[in-house]
């Protein structure tokens, strides 16, 4: 008999929550492929700050994808983390606490990312998912 497989968390960066509305993407349906377990969906509080921020103060079709993409999070379990620093150096930290892959289509976080060992996934060819990195 198999062990049990522990529930990925998966930490969102704030353009993977904007990715469906960019791109026409379910990202819930193309994870459930991509990730073939039980996975969490984890939003960081300054990431939700983040998307709040572009609700309120970007582009008339910013404010409409980061108002959408909150409603998105709705769906996900939300962590408040102590918001020292960067978003994406506290992407950093966390998912090196947690070894927790990171969704993200920001090629500098992701770099970073994979130079501690971990797994990202992002969006390829603006129609699907992929992990670059084991789980």
């Amino acid at each position: 008999m198999k062990p049990a497989r522990k529930t990925v968390r998966v930490i969102l960066d704030s353009n993977a929550l904007l990715a469906p509305f960019q791109l026409r993407l379910d990202i819930f349906q193309e994870l459930k492929a991509l990730i073939d377990r039980n996975f969490e969906l984890v939003l960081l509080s300054p990431v939700q700050r983040e998307l709040e921020r572009l609700a309120d103060e970007g582009s008339s079709q910013t404010r409409r994808n980061a108002s959408n993409a909150l409603k998105l999070a709705e769906k996900c379990r939300k962590i408040n983390v102590k918001d020292a620093g960067l978003v994406d150096d506290i992407i950093l930290q966390t998912a090196r606490q947690w070894s927790s892959p990171v969704f993200t289509n920001d090629r500098d976080l992701r770099k970073k990312l994979r130079n501690i060992n971990v797994p990202v996934i992002y969006v390829r060819q603006k129609s699907r998912l992929e992990l670059d990195g084991r789980l």
